[in-house]
């Protein structure tokens, strides 16, 4: 039990961060701390009327619950600076790898794979030039060229890695996560940014955790420092920024800085780090720009904010899969988590669906029809006056 429903069952409340005290009182009663305890420990099986109560909470069907997951997700790694509660940590782990769950199941809907085109741990840098090098090579074999990346998020879920946005604590900069199936082939790939950060950060982040995907850890390099400097790299390769900016520089001005933050959609302060680590200009001159930054207040909020991406991928391979009859409307916003507009159906299609409800299923939905008919008619004035009172509601 503990495999199906026990696990499922913590895997949602952890993602909204419930305790066990919490989602009892969410069920109004229905079911206690101590059974709640028990189902997930799989020492007790809820009824089908308490599961029924459990999912209404999560606003899932029962099924969702009793369903074993298609696929087992590896959070691969946290950045070690992020100061994230337990309680927090927990939250954003099930609730990621219920959407990259759920990502899946757009890909199978929508007729996709997750691809051959990710270079997962291909990589073994031995020292952070290497670094360079790899991100050179990812772009190379992306075909993206040599010029600045347009958007990060594009490029990313082109080649089937899901871009996941979540609203957390601003201690949060971003994870990568795998999915795999039971015989541990990979079947989806996400990256995760925080909700609410500017561009120039989000696309760092993201870039930062493509290097942890595709590249291992090793005992030569330190992790993040690597995952870094590939993000930054990947970004802003090295031989574009000489051309830009010049091989060696006595002085750079914050004006410039900002320019450059526009073309490349990277910080002025990663940029800083950039052309230092590419000894275009030296630590003491960096030192200065550090102090220029701080007395301005950028450290926290930098000027000239770029707009953060949105990720795409998932709604449109949602309305694709809902068109074409993959999905329901209601299983791909349960999904998605918004509304969407009722699909347009094709008329005889949607004649026939009409055809084979019960009559007085049909019966009720005719009378729904003629009177928004009626009322619309009603709010015509040229219409009423000319039908006279044949159009007027009853006294």
């Amino acid at each position: 039990m503990r495999g199906k429903v026990g696990d499922r069952l913590r895997m949602f409340r952890l993602s909204r961060a419930m305790s066990l005290d919490e989602l009892a009182a969410a069920t109004s009663g229905r079911v206690t701390k101590q059974a709640i305890s028990k189902y997930e420990r799989g020492l007790m099986s809820p009824s089908p009327l308490v599961l029924k109560s459990l999912a209404r909470v999560f606003g899932v069907k029962a099924s969702e619950l009793l369903a074993s997951p298609s696929v087992n997700v590896e959070v691969l790694t946290y950045r070690r600076t992020s100061r994230l509660a337990k309680k927090e940590q927990n939250r954003v782990e099930n609730l990621v790898s219920r959407m990259l769950e759920q990502r899946v199941v757009l890909q199978e809907a929508a007729g996709q794979t997750n691809g051959n085109s990710i270079p997962l741990a291909e990589y073994s840098p031995k020292s952070l030039e290497d670094c360079e090098e790899i991100a050179c090579d990812v772009r190379s074999r992306w075909s993206l060229g040599a010029d600045p990346i347009a958007c990060v998020t594009d490029v990313l879920e082109e080649r089937h890695i899901h871009v996941m946005v979540i609203d957390t604590e601003a201690s949060f900069d971003g994870l990568a996560a795998v999915a795999r199936d039971d015989s541990k082939s990979i079947k989806a790939v996400g990256v995760v940014s925080r909700k609410g950060v500017d561009g120039d950060r989000q696309r760092l982040n993201l870039s930062h955790e493509l290097g942890h995907l595709v590249m291992t850890k090793t005992k030569h390099v330190d992790e993040e420092k690597a995952a870094f400097r590939f993000g930054a790299a990947f970004l802003a390769p090295a031989d574009l920024v000489r051309k830009d900016v010049g091989a060696k520089r006595r002085k750079i001005t914050l004006g410039e800085l900002g320019l450059l933050k526009k073309k490349y959609g990277m910080s002025i302060q990663a940029l800083i780090y950039r052309i230092t680590d590419l000894d275009i200009i030296s630590n003491h001159q960096a030192s200065l720009l550090w102090k220029q930054i701080n007395a301005r207040g950028w450290k926290k909020k930098e000027p000239w904010a770029l707009e953060a991406e949105d990720p795409q991928w998932s709604k449109r391979a949602a309305l694709r899969a809902v068109a074409e009859g993959a999905l329901t409307l209601e299983k791909a916003q349960e999904i998605m988590g918004v509304r969407f507009e009722e699909p347009v159906r094709d008329e005889p299609t949607a004649r026939r669906d009409f055809l084979k409800l019960p009559p007085a299923e049909r019966s009720r939905l005719l009378t729904i029809e003629a009177q928004r008919a009626r009322n619309h008619y009603l709010e015509d004035d040229e219409w009423v006056s000319l039908l006279g009172g044949d159009l007027l509601p009853d006294e």
